[in-house]
């Protein structure tokens, strides 16, 4: 008898499937880091000393960007905040969700641009904002904003702003730490011990890891991202038990080709779809690269989710 799966068994793979990608790449900083540390001639202690080093400084870089990332993302895209009397449908929407998720409402912004689209920021439900496009407001239908609005929140409530900062952590350790480790290349700055022969491997190592790692952190991150969307889909449709008024929103989203003047790629990845429109990468390779997962898979696993919430 072939086994159903339902949309909870969704929401848990895809969370199962995130942390597994962030232990491995945790694995993954934390050798690189010990690589290059060993290419600049330091000893295992040493190692795992400057380790300690590149974390600490990558973890006040984004302590920082943690705290006010919203803010700054807020202002960069435009965004003004609105009162229920400004927008009373869009309020009471949002309300209705919160109440159903059991998440204090957030902030609502919108954004002056006909392009449809909308993201959610912040640092925990209790700090977090919504904001959407005034094109988004009046192109979908009630059940489409529903959908878009079940997934934002599900991003609020599924904590992906405090994953996706913990990646950056990552990130910008390895892409930190290996900046450092070429340019000192350039100058000299390499220690030079007794154990040459050890060193000369590990400095290898570290020249490929230093022009590697920074690449595949990326990959891995964008992986991540993508990942926080099906979640945040799956999520989505436990809140509205409607898959198909988020799938067709998503569809009409991807059909309307207006760009978002304000996005850029340093915010593309908070937009429920790409606002970077024409950039979409159908190649495989190419789609490593992407911030959204294809609308076309995410459309397919809405459709199997119906009559299973």
């Amino acid at each position: 008898m072939a086994t159903v799966n339902t949309a909870w068994d969704h929401v848990s793979g895809n969370i199962f499937k995130t942390w597994v990608i962030m232990f491995f790449f945790s694995l993954f900083t934390v050798g690189v880091v010990y690589i290059i540390a060993r290419g600049f001639g330091y000893g295992q202690l040493g190692g795992l000393g400057i380790l300690g080093i590149a974390l600490i400084m990558a973890g006040v870089m984004n302590f920082i960007s943690y705290f006010w990332s919203d803010k700054i993302v807020l202002g960069v895209s435009g965004a003004k905040p609105i009162e229920k009397k400004d927008n009373p449908e869009i309020y009471r929407l949002v309300e209705n969700l919160c109440i159903a998720a059991g998440l204090p409402l957030p902030k609502i912004y919108i954004i002056d641009d006909t392009a449809t689209n909308a993201f959610a920021t912040g640092r925990d439900p209790k700090h977090a904002a919504v904001a959407f496009t005034k094109g988004i407001l009046q192109k979908l239908n009630k059940q489409e904003l529903e959908g878009v609005t079940a997934h934002e929140l599900s991003h609020v409530g599924n904590r992906d702003t405090l994953v996706l900062a913990v990646v950056s952590v990552l990130v910008g350790t390895i892409a930190l730490l290996s900046d450092f480790f070429l340019r000192s290349m350039w100058f000299g700055g390499h220690r030079d011990n007794d154990n040459r022969g050890g060193n000369t491997i590990f400095l290898v190592l570290a020249i490929a890891a230093a022009i590697l790692a920074p690449i595949v952190a990326t990959l891995i991150q964008l992986a991540v991202s993508r990942r926080r969307e099906f979640l945040a889909d799956a999520s989505g449709v436990l809140l509205t038990r409607y898959p198909q008024g988020l799938a067709s929103a998503l569809q009409k989203i991807s059909a309307d080709r207006e760009p978002l003047e304000v996005a850029n790629r340093g915010t593309a990845h908070l937009y429920i779809t790409n606002p970077l429109k024409g950039q979409d990468a159908k190649q495989w390779l190419a789609g490593l690269f992407n911030t959204h997962p294809p609308i076309e898979e995410r459309i397919k696993a809405l459709h199997e989710m119906e009559g299973k919430v």
